[in-house]
Parts: C-alpha cells; structure tokens; sequence
C-alpha cells in the first residue's frame, strides 16, 4: 500500500520526508498545502445522545423541519450517522488527543513556512475540539438564522438575496413584543446604533451580532419550537463543561493562528460535513477578523456547488468590507455533489447542489473574482481539477485585469491528481499549489479513502491523462527531448 496509492497521494509521514517532494514541485513553480490528513466525526455516543439532528422552521405533518431534514441524523446498521457523508474519520476521544492534532498541526505550519515564503497549511476544524459542540452550535446558528428568515417572510422578502434581506426595525419590535419573551423596553436595547444602519433596519449581518452579545441577550433569545409550538431559548444547548471545552477549542485556533502569523504562513480552513459547517464558517469568521486585518491570513472554504453557497459567499464579503479585514476563500467546486443528491432523494429535501456546472460559475467565482477586481487585498484560491472551470477563471481574471504577479487568484489540486493542469500554471507564471496530505500511512488512509470518494469522478478522467502522457512520451522520443527542466 505504500508503495502504490499512498506514495502517488500522500507526501510522506514528516517534516524530512516531504522536503524534497515539495522542493520538486516549487522548482516548477507549483507551491503546497500541507494538510495533516486526520479528521474527526461524531462518536457512536454523541449520535445516540443527539438523535435526530434538526433545525427548527416550518415543519411537515410528521413534525420534522422540510428545509432542514438535510441536518436530520438518519439511524441505519446501528449508527445514526449512515448516510450523512462521513467517510472514515478518526472519532473523538478526549482533549488530550486534540492537543496532539494541535501539536502536529504546528508542525505542519513549521514545515510549511521553512520550505517556502508563501506556504499554505490546512486545518480541519474538527481535529481540534468535539464534533458534538460543532453539531450543537451549528443548531444555535441556524435556528437564529431561521427565524430572521420568518420574519422577513412577514416582512414580504421572500425570494431576495440573503444579503438583501433587510427588516424593518419598528416591525420587528413589534413582532418579537407580540411573541411576549421580552418587554418592548428589552426590545428596543437590542436595537441600538451599534446594530442598526442609518436606514433603520437590520439585516442578517446586524441579527447576527446579537448571537455576539450572548451575555447581555441569553435569556431572550427564543425560537419557536416547531413539535410544541412553544418558545424555547436558544442558547440553552451547552452545559458548563461544554462551553469550558469549546473555550479550549478556540484556544488551539488561536495558537494556529499565531504561530501562522509569525511564520508567514496562510491557514485554509477546509469545509467539512454540512451539520458542522455553519459552526466552522462562523469559528472561521471570528479568526478573520483578528488575523486578516493587513492581508489574508485565514481562507474559509467555499462549496460553491451547494445551493446557499451565493448567499455565504456575499455575506462573507458584505461582512469583510463592513469590518474592514481581508477577504480570503478557497472555492470547491463539488467534492460532494454525487453523496449530496443521494441523500437529498433518499430523505425527502430539496436537492442542495447547484442544477449546471454554469451556475456554480455564476453564483460564486464570477462574484468573488469582480470583488478582487475592486478590492486589491482580497484573494481566492480556485481549487478545482476541472479543466473547464480553470480556463474559465483564467478568462475572466484577463477580462477584469487582474495578473498573476498580482497574487489574488490562485488555482489549487489535489497532490497525484491533474498534474496536466497544475504543472503548466506553475510554468506560466500562475499562483498554483498541490494540496499535500502527509502524515502515518494508518492515519492517512481514512482521509484517503473519503478522497478516493469524493472524487471517483476525477478517477474517471485517468483516461484523458494517459492520453496526454502518451502524447508527450512521444513528443519527447520524436524531438530527443528526453528530460524536461522547469523554466
């Protein structure tokens, strides 16, 4: 196994080992990503003490939440993750072992600053604190994000933007007085010029400051609850040891951060799971804002192939201009669209991914890429083994101006796979970087095998590669040209 499909994927087991693939690939111009390649899951008891994982909204006859059965843990052989896209992911233990993803983590930044100045390292969420608090506080963010959706539906917005969306302040008072958790004197201090514009309203950006403000609001945040009926709070869900361990999660992102900072290296937050990711998105968020404030420093991921992913894309951008930090994004193209539509039709949701390949374009590459063209510190990475997508990037950065040496649009693959595309944009003067998992082959292999598929689609292509490989194999008999050195 070593010698065949974890060498073509994987770097090596340490810092020595991977030098010289590394050094390689920077000699043709393609930089790395290092990614520490363990991820964490929910464990069998966080699932049986979880039970069914939904959000509130609107509810069909059965009591279930139709817009959000997405985040329903379904029980299948036994565990109750069946189904939900995890892969083979290493389970939470203890703190103590996610002080020691933190630690390998740090030497993954290490590594990466001391072999170039413009390095990469990857960080999954999930190694860094229990996956049960992400579950939990993804429902907090949802929930709250839900009911600012209820009331612009009252308010006649539906079909708008996300970032559109915006309640009139007198009307809302007025709703949430009528809901009776709270007195209008209590209403009216939530309101105040910090949260407001000087329109009078609130959009999702203002709401969500409220969830920032938890001291002051926890016991009147209230959602309905879509069984009951009844109002419930919505910052109930942690208990005291919860909330001390998800302060020791922050804290390990503070150290990676840090560390990230005084070696110069850029961290790319990787997307994961849909039940955790609006907790990672929102984590992510607090990390730009305190690391991004000269130049992108923290990447969130995007997964443009997700039917909401506009509306993350432009708040996240709306946010960054508000605040005053750096935008950063790594945009996905659809590492999950295969596992997405089966269990969109298999559950009974809408299904979330994107109807065309066009779409995916549209709504989220052709947005970040006209931001770059008027904000000179914001920067995308394209991670994508799509030959389309790639030249359509390539496209629009030469319509909108924006130049390689720039350094704002970068193109992103995985290690072992479309070397086709990679090689040639290191060659050509193009930001590109492999995304470089290492680590021990038995830690390694779960996070190849989810890769593996993710990306069975990409495995398909093999035949256009060794087409291209034979065509230059030729090329280089015919020409005598039998060693190529980069330029």
């Amino acid at each position: 196994m070593k010698l065949t499909f974890y060498e073509q994927f994987v770097a090596g087991e340490d810092r020595v080992s991977i030098r010289p693939l590394i050094q390689h690939n920077k000699a043709f111009g393609v930089g790395c990503i290092l990614d520490y390649g363990v991820e964490e899951d929910l464990s069998q008891e966080d699932t049986e003490q979880k039970g069914s994982c939904t959000w509130a909204a609107e509810t069909d006859s059965s009591g279930t939440n139709e817009g959000e059965k997405q985040y329903q843990a379904r029980q299948a052989s036994g565990d109750c993750r069946d189904g939900i896209i995890i892969g083979h992911n290493y389970l939470y233990t203890n703190e103590a072992k996610c002080d020691s993803h933190m630690e390998t983590l740090l030497r993954c930044i290490e590594a990466s600053g001391s072999a170039s100045e413009d390095g990469f390292s990857a960080i999954k969420l999930t190694t860094l604190g229990r996956p049960q608090f992400l579950l939990q506080f993804s429902e907090v963010l949802t929930k709250w994000k839900g009911f600012f959706q209820q009331m612009a539906a009252e308010q006649g917005q539906v079909g708008l933007p996300a970032v559109d969306m915006k309640l009139e302040v007198a009307a809302l008072q007025e709703s949430v007085a009528k809901m009776g958790f709270a007195s209008r004197a209590e209403i009216e201090d939530w309101f105040t010029a910090e949260t407001l514009e000087v329109s009078g309203t609130v959009d999702l950006l203002d709401w969500s400051i409220l969830l920032d403000t938890k001291t002051r609001l926890s016991k009147h945040l209230m959602v309905p609850n879509p069984e009951t009926g009844q109002l419930e709070p919505l910052l109930s869900h942690f208990t005291e040891e919860e909330e001390l361990q998800m302060g020791r999660m922050l804290q390990r992102m503070d150290i990676l951060g840090r560390r990230a900072a005084q070696v110069g290296v850029r961290l790319m937050i990787d997307a994961e799971q849909t039940y955790f990711q609006p907790a990672i998105s929102h984590l992510t968020l607090a990390m730009q804002r305190k690391f991004n404030v000269e130049k992108p420093l923290i990447f969130n991921t995007y997964q443009c192939y997700l039917r909401d992913a506009y509306d993350s894309v432009t708040l996240d951008v709306e946010l960054a201009r508000r605040e005053g930090w750096c935008f950063g994004a790594k945009l996905v193209r659809g590492a999950y669209m295969a596992q997405e539509r089966t269990r969109a039709t298999e559950v009974g949701y809408e299904d979330p991914i994107n109807p065309t390949y066009e779409a995916t374009n549209t709504m989220c590459l052709n947005y970040v890429l006209e931001e770059l063209k008027h904000n000179a510190k914001a920067k995308v990475m394209v991670a994508s083994h799509n030959e389309d997508t790639v030249r359509f990037t390539l496209g629009r950065t030469e319509e909108l101006g924006l130049h390689p040496a720039e350094d704002q649009v970068y193109f992103g693959q995985l290690l072992g796979m479309c070397d086709q595309i990679s090689f040639p944009l290191g060659q050509a003067g193009f930001p590109v970087y492999k995304y470089v998992p290492c680590g021990p082959v038995m830690e390694v292999l779960s996070y190849l095998s989810r890769r593996a598929q993710e990306n069975s689609g990409i495995m398909k292509g093999g035949q256009w590669e060794r087409q291209l490989l034979w065509q230059e194999l030729s090329r280089r008999l015919s020409t005598g040209s039998f060693f190529y050195r980069p330029a």
